[in-house]
């Protein structure tokens, strides 16, 4: 094996035959010949893994990571670069593309169409890892059926600061809501510092129910664990877990099960039993160790299909959540607004505007001493940038010229926002000046950088 780094193999791997070529090696997969190009290129340079060694990861995993995206249409999030630099997504299949592929056409919510890539095959999988796809990102539906989501996505998402354990209590509540209501949750990390639970549905419901149930549960999970739980969408609202009912919006795609994630350490978002949620760590998965454990206990979620259940119970609480005044939270940026929707603009924007409207009346709120308006959400831009190390780097030298302020933020007063447009992602970093005296607050800057892709 070319992978080293954390002194282990990749796994057993099924038998495939091998033929080198310049530049390329071409491997024949249940048959098919499938081309490696540069199969050297290094991916991840900690961990010292290839390209040829992330296609022989998901070859020796291939029925597990086939479970989560067989049938299903494919966004191909590509990493051209490797895993240290910038992806971009791919809505749209190649035009060559070999015949053990499919295609389907998607209509999207801006009502663009594109035709996408279906992967049913051992083939089909090393191939598109071969386009650079580190992640497998597949739809909420099949190709059979595109207006009726067969998966409930509860994406257990922490906030700066909180612990791996809070996740898990989190998870747990999930857990025990979902089966309440008649539904089974299938855990698995997020191969970062969140918690996956999918949950098998049938497909009855179109995009928006399913959206309007996944709305109710995080409600009533973060009635239960009010300390440890959001459902808010405004980072600047949100403390602890946040459960993000937005994954279940149309054209929203997560990384799904066995999808390797672009950490140096290589690390697998892996499927787990409910047995051994509260003893895991994120950190034990990864490219290397993963192969062995999927040998010894096979597929956690292998018998997922089995057990489809109803939303009805989900969307009564949806209903009594809209009759007792709980109206539709936020949607998605590129989202059209939508009926009974809220104002989509951050709470501090919303109060900022409305101080502006109302600064005539007398029933405005006092300035400070100063003269400036208190807002409860003070919050300033400081980097922008496609290169997320290099807005980090602009948030330190930001501290460095602010000394006194830098010291009084809490860990989730610096927001983190990763910013996806058309075709690729790039990082905001916002500071929450809150616990700094209002007097003591630097004054907004010019982002450090400020390189927002395609501006």
């Amino acid at each position: 094996m070319h992978g080293s780094g954390q002194g282990g193999k990749i796994g057993i791997l099924p038998p495939m035959a091998a033929h080198a070529q310049p530049d390329a090696l071409t491997l024949t997969v249940d048959g098919h010949p499938v081309a490696v190009t540069h199969p050297d290129k290094v991916y991840f340079p900690e961990a010292r893994l290839t390209k040829l060694d992330l296609v022989r990861y998901y070859l020796a995993i291939a029925p597990g990571a086939l479970q989560g995206i067989r049938g299903r249409p494919l966004v191909l999030k590509r990493f051209v670069n490797g895993a240290t630099a910038p992806a971009f997504y791919q809505k749209r299949a190649p035009t060559q593309h070999p015949d053990y592929l499919r295609t389907v056409t998607l209509t999207f919510p801006s009502g663009r169409t594109a035709e996408e890539l279906v992967v049913d095959n051992p083939a089909g999988l090393a191939w598109v890892v071969n386009l650079g796809c580190l992640e497998l990102h597949p739809h909420a539906v099949r190709a059979t059926d595109l207006d009726h989501p067969d998966e409930l996505r509860v994406d257990l998402d922490p906030g700066p600061g909180v612990s791996w354990a809070d996740v898990l209590r989190v998870a747990l509540e999930v857990r025990a809501f979902l089966e309440e209501n008649g539904l089974r949750g299938w855990p698995k990390t997020s191969g970062s510092r969140g918690l996956h639970i999918n949950v098998r549905i049938q497909p009855r419901w179109g995009f928006d129910q399913v959206r309007r149930a996944a709305l109710a549960l995080s409600r009533a999970v973060e009635r239960r664990v009010p300390t440890l739980a959001t459902s808010k969408w405004w980072k600047e609202e949100r403390h602890g877990v946040f459960l993000d009912y937005n994954q279940n919006a149309k054209d929203r795609t997560t990384a799904s099960a066995y999808s390797v994630r672009p950490l140096p350490d290589a690390r697998v978002s892996t499927p787990l039993t409910w047995d051994e949620v509260l003893a895991c760590d994120p950190a034990d998965f990864t490219v290397f160790t993963v192969p062995d454990r999927f040998t010894r206990i096979g597929d956690p979620h292998a018998a997922m299909d089995e057990h489809p259940g109803s939303l009805d119970p989900l969307l009564e609480l949806a209903a009594k959540d809209e009759a007792a005044g709980l109206g539709d939270a936020p949607w998605p940026p590129h989202f059209a607004k939508q009926a009974g929707e809220a104002p989509r603009v951050a709470p501090s924007k919303a109060r900022k505007s409305a101080a502006k409207s109302t600064s005539s009346k007398p029933e405005a709120a006092a300035p400070s001493a100063t003269g400036r308006r208190r807002s409860r959400m003070p919050l300033i831009v400081i980097a922008n940038s496609a290169d997320k190390d290099a807005a980090l780097a602009g948030l330190e030298r930001w501290k460095g010229r602010h000394p006194e302020a830098a010291a009084l933020l809490a860990p989730d007063d610096v927001l983190v926002d990763s910013m996806r447009g058309r075709s690729s992602t790039w990082t905001r970093i916002r500071l929450n000046l809150r616990h700094v005296p209002e007097d003591q607050r630097p004054a907004p800057e010019t982002p450090d950088p400020d390189d927002i892709p395609g501006y």
